[in-house]
């Protein structure tokens, strides 16, 4: 657990001027390992996860329990996890929501895996796949699904 990130993420809206219900997350390679261990400690204190190019190290009960929305998105062929740790962690969550009853339509709503072909690199300009994860912070698409949550 990142103890400071949760006391981080508890204080900012007590001190200021925040909307607890509008606290976004988004953890990028190893941010994404740290965010995934706040999001299975604390899912309460998130209104929404973007997992960019990353694996995820946190529990997953506790996230599917709050049912807080996820999309995780990462390159087809990224050079250092590969999608393979991605689509594990959709399929995890995935399986626990089926388990909770939820429909496929529900389950859609509050999670989307998105693998992004060598194409979206090319056409973003990004050297390689990995790297070119920052090109997820600039997609319309992506960012509008996080802050339609």
């Amino acid at each position: 657990m990142p103890p400071a990130l949760i006391a981080l993420t508890e204080y900012l809206p007590d001190t200021y001027n925040i909307d607890s219900d509008q606290v976004y997350a988004n953890g990028y390679s190893g941010g994404g390992e740290t965010m995934s261990l706040a999001l299975g400690t604390r899912p309460d204190l998130f209104t929404a996860y973007l997992h960019c190019s990353s694996q995820w190290d946190g529990a997953y009960e506790p996230v599917a329990e709050a049912q807080v929305p996820v999309y995780l998105v990462i390159g087809e062929g990224d050079e250092y996890y590969g999608p393979g740790p991605t689509q594990e962690a959709y399929d995890q969550l995935h399986t626990l929501y089926q388990e909770a009853g939820l429909s496929e339509s529900e389950i859609g709503r509050l999670l989307v895996l998105d693998i992004k072909d060598a194409d979206y690199f090319r056409a973003g300009g990004a050297p390689n796949q990995h790297g070119g994860g920052n090109l997820f912070a600039r997609d319309p698409e992506i960012m509008g699904w996080l802050f339609r949550q």
